[in-house]
């Protein structure tokens, strides 16, 4: 793999991001409103939260927004200026979550949907350790993550390039808990994509989706 995987997923984004915005509105059965609930009825008022993977500024980013105080961080340029052209006055950041830091103990909660199958096997542990250190003590963590232990790129994603990893789910917890945060939630849910792959047709894929807290 000559370039890094995070070069990958950014080019990728940036070519397909029109595209992606129309097969994304197609997804079936996303539960990210439910457990996005979930974890706002469990924030403080006004609560600081960052999200990783914030993209084109969908929801639930405006309702992150408008709750409390937001920082989004996504690593295509193209769809962060999607995300600015609709969200003004949100404080957006384009660039790359591994390499990025914030001061301990910022965050009320930190948000991750469907990014984290974009992330190296190897970079998902360290980055977990630093959200646990930008986490107020009872600080939420809500993210997705793959279920199978796999890395690779497939040449034609929506017409471009693009990375996937991941773990079992075993794997994504511990890796979780190994960051010092207690699993509160974990479930496997499915759903159904429209075409990703010429030829391939509709696929139910599977996310495991984890609520975690740092202990007070």
């Amino acid at each position: 793999m000559g370039e890094r995987p995070q070069e990958i997923v950014a080019a990728g984004y940036d070519a397909i991001s029109e595209r992606y915005a129309a097969w994304q509105s197609n997804v079936v059965g996303d539960p990210r409103d439910r457990y996005v609930r979930e974890l706002v009825a469990l924030l403080p008022e006004r609560p600081d939260i960052l999200e990783i993977g914030c993209g084109a500024g969908i929801e639930p980013t405006p309702t992150f927004a408008r709750i409390g105080r937001l920082i989004g961080i996504d690593i295509s340029r193209a769809q962060i200026e999607r995300a600015r052209a609709g969200m003004p006055d949100a404080r957006l950041i384009h660039g790359d979550v591994t390499t990025t830091t914030f001061p301990p103990q910022s965050f009320d909660a930190v948000v991750a949907l469907y990014v984290f199958t974009h992330v190296p096997g190897s970079a998902l542990p360290p980055l977990l350790d630093r959200i646990a250190g930008w986490l107020h003590p009872g600080g939420l963590l809500l993210a997705t993550f793959g279920t199978v232990a796999d890395e690779s790129v497939v040449d034609d994603w929506l017409g471009a390039p693009m990375f996937f990893s991941g773990y079992d789910p075993t794997e994504n917890e511990r890796i979780v808990r190994a960051a010092g945060l207690e699993v509160r939630v974990s479930r496997v849910e499915l759903m159904q994509e429209p075409e990703s792959e010429p030829g391939a047709g509709p696929a139910t894929v599977a996310f495991h989706w984890l609520l975690a807290a740092k202990p007070r």
